[in-house]
């Protein structure tokens, strides 16, 4: 028997951690398989003569999310690699929420000008009500707001395409649920 760490890339939610291990599983030869969110890795136990580093990795690609086998000694240059990396991901994702926010604050007033008046008391101009107001403009009322919702969803268009695939897998995570949310 060999024991082998990984590094996992992609996992958000315990269902991406559930689905690795279901697929490692899956191979002959997995003795023990352990997967940790928290750290993104994960620890395998085989029988070398069945099953290979290379087709577990391939094992967990096939299955939507990145691996490598985890380097036993790692340089402080990996290692502020790694940091570097995870600092860029965290400012992505910071960039993608205030770039949404600036689109959600417009559609949010629009949608809900009418409430906001008359809860509130929260002004409306007058040109609001003409445009948007009413039977007679609702076409334009709807497509003004799907065309505010366009570029929140295009800015955060990674959940859908995991989302989907996974869903396509018989899978679905929490990107999943955030695709079919919309």
């Amino acid at each position: 028997m060999k024991q082998d760490k990984f590094d996992i890339q992609g996992m958000t939610c315990s269902a991406c951690q559930a689905h690795v291990e279901k697929a490692v599983k899956k191979l002959d030869g997995i003795n023990i398989v352990s997967v940790n969110l928290l750290t993104n890795s994960m620890n395998v136990e085989y029988d070398e003569t069945q099953v290979s580093s290379d087709r577990i990795i391939k094992a967990v690609v096939d299955s939507g999310y990145g691996a490598r086998l985890e380097q036993k000694e790692k340089s402080n240059l990996e290692k502020k690699d790694k940091s570097i990396n995870n600092n860029e991901e965290i400012r992505n994702m910071k960039n993608r929420l205030i770039l949404s926010i600036i689109f959600l604050i417009p559609l949010m007033y629009l949608a809900m000008h009418q409430m906001l008046n008359k809860y509130l008391g929260i002004p409306v101009p007058e040109f609001i009500k003409n445009i948007f107001h009413g039977k007679e403009n609702a076409l334009i009322f709807s497509f003004t707001q799907f065309l505010l919702v366009l570029p929140i969803m295009y800015i955060n268009r990674n959940y859908y395409t995991k989302g989907f695939k996974t869903l396509f897998k018989g899978a679905p995570n929490m990107d999943s649920l955030i695709a079919l949310r919309i």
